[in-house]
Formats: structure tokens, C-alpha cells, sequence
């Protein structure tokens, strides 16, 4: 069964469209992934500040490839990088043990 992992961002309301508009416009190298499934950006609406990134991997490896590969090159780069939009983050992870779609009509 496949794998979720949720990565949990603390942003400040004044760094929320920052965030968004980052995601927005990123280069998209998660979608052509080997084994990647789904991507959310979760925006809270009451009782938190924590955006929930959500993706979806065929196993755990697909995701640790894309961790080492695509993710980390995404994230290296030049000294002049933009201050980070989240103040804080923690990924969890959890296996699809059930799952149920629409029924067809």
C-alpha cells in the first residue's frame, strides 16, 4: 500500500501568501517523481497556524529517492536564497491501510 507523508509548517499569518505563492510557482519536479501519487498545500482556516503539506508515494523508497534527489537539489542553491516563509516544521508519516473512493454512477 502506498504512503503519506505530511509535512507540517508553522507560518505566521503575515508569511502565509509568501508560502503559497511559492508552492505556486515551483518548478513541479515532485509530479514527474518515480512513484509519487498526490500533492495538497493544506491552508488552515481556524485554530492554527500549521500548513499541511500532503503527498503520497507508491512506497517509502519512491519518497526517500525523491528526498535525496529532486527534493534536496530543489532546496540547495545559492547564498542569496529567500528567508524561508514557515517558522517551524516536522513531516509525519503514516502507511494507507484502508482506503475508499466514490462510488461510480
Amino acid at each position: 500500500m502506498s504512503v503519506v507523508k505530511i509535512n507540517v509548517l508553522t507560518v505566521p499569518a503575515e508569511q502565509r501568501e509568501t508560502l503559497e505563492k511559492r508552492f505556486a510557482s515551483r518548478a513541479g519536479a515532485v509530479e514527474n517523481s518515480d512513484g509519487f501519487e498526490w500533492f495538497e498545500l493544506l491552508r488552515p482556516i481556524e485554530g492554527t497556524d500549521d500548513y499541511l503539506v500532503y503527498t503520497r508515494w507508491r512506497d517509502e523508497e519512491s519518497f526517500q529517492a525523491w528526498m535525496e534527489g529532486p527534493m534536496k537539489s530543489a532546496h540547495q542553491g545559492s547564498g542569496d536564497r529567500p528567508k524561508p516563509a514557515a517558522s517551524g516544521s516536522s513531516v509525519w508519516s503514516f502507511e494507507v491501510v484502508q482506503q475508499a473512493a466514490p462510488k461510480g454512477e
